[in-house]
């Protein structure tokens, strides 16, 4: 199973691009704070690279800046590609599969407004579900399902 939840700051502005068959796809940094502290008292973060797609990538672009508190919920992915040189590079970064903003007050959203799953279940709802790992598996089993579109995105 490959599920992520996670909680961060947005760490720049969301940038958008469209495939060549004209798909959003948008990508941005969030901060996340670690549990533990250093010796000097101050908080470790982790930056964590994010990329959701289609509806969800316009509605974050139109909505999300940096700075805002977000709730993500998706799956890791690593990518393999070649730069201008030949060289391979890898990219670990978290598939949105269900966003919240979190100080959406900015954004002139309500408070916590989710950008739903298909399911048209929110992150928290998700999260507080008491189904067995079995049942939530069969139940997701398309979000689960990798499909290479054979298009390689090196950002």
């Amino acid at each position: 199973m490959n599920k992520i939840i996670l909680v961060g700051n947005v760490c720049n502005e969301i940038e958008i691009r469209y495939t060549s068959n004209n798909t959003p796809i948008a990508t941005f940094t969030i901060a996340v704070n670690r549990n533990h502290t250093k010796e000097d008292g101050t908080k470790e973060t982790d930056f964590i690279n994010i990329v959701a797609w289609n509806k969800k990538a316009e509605l974050i672009h139109q909505y999300l800046k940096k700075g805002d508190r977000v709730g993500i919920g998706g799956r890791l992915q690593v990518r393999k590609y070649q730069n201008d040189r030949g060289e391979n590079r890898y990219v670990t970064e978290v598939v949105a599969d269900e966003v919240e903003f979190l100080n959406s007050k900015k954004s002139g959203l309500d408070e916590k407004s989710p950008v739903k799953s298909e399911d048209n279940r929110t992150l928290e709802e998700k999260v507080n579900s008491n189904k067995p790992y079995e049942d939530f598996a069969r139940d997701h089993q398309e979000e689960f399902n990798y499909v290479d579109d054979g298009e390689e995105y090196p950002f």
